[in-house]
């Protein structure tokens, strides 16, 4: 039997989509009002989710406590109140998307959950833009 254990949590954060390589008029045009060049920002909804198998010992699948402290310090830590282009080190060469900060904020958690757990992210750009990633 598996069964997914979620935390909800929020992070503000600016930032600006935009490619260097790219003429501004084809970063206008491909990310339109995203690409404003003093940035716009989001208040970010996420929604950390691990499914495995009930601990018989703790009837745990994990301890949320201890979800709520790997998201605080792995995500909000590190990207609550920045500009994800300049001041968080993943997004120095990455596009800050919606998309790659789904991944990376897998990527922050994956090593500190159980392989034998899954691990899926749900980050809420707006509330009617989301993404989904779980590896």
């Amino acid at each position: 039997m598996k069964v997914k254990v979620s935390r909800r949590a929020h992070f503000n954060a600016a930032h600006r989509l935009y490619r260097p390589d790219w003429e501004d008029e084809k970063n206008q045009d491909v990310f339109g009002k995203c690409n404003n060049p003093k940035f716009h920002g989001h208040n970010y909804e996420l929604i950390v989710s691990v499914t495995g198998s009930i601990d018989p010992e703790t009837g745990f699948v994990i301890d949320v406590k201890i979800l709520k402290d790997l998201i605080k310090s792995e995500v909000e830590d590190a990207m609550d109140h920045k500009n994800l282009n300049l001041e968080v080190e993943e997004f120095k060469t990455l596009n800050p998307t919606a998309e790659n900060i789904a991944v990376v904020i897998f990527n922050k958690l994956r090593p500190h959950i159980s392989i034998d757990k899954e691990l899926e992210i749900v980050l809420y750009e707006t509330p009617r833009n989301f993404v989904t990633y779980s590896g």
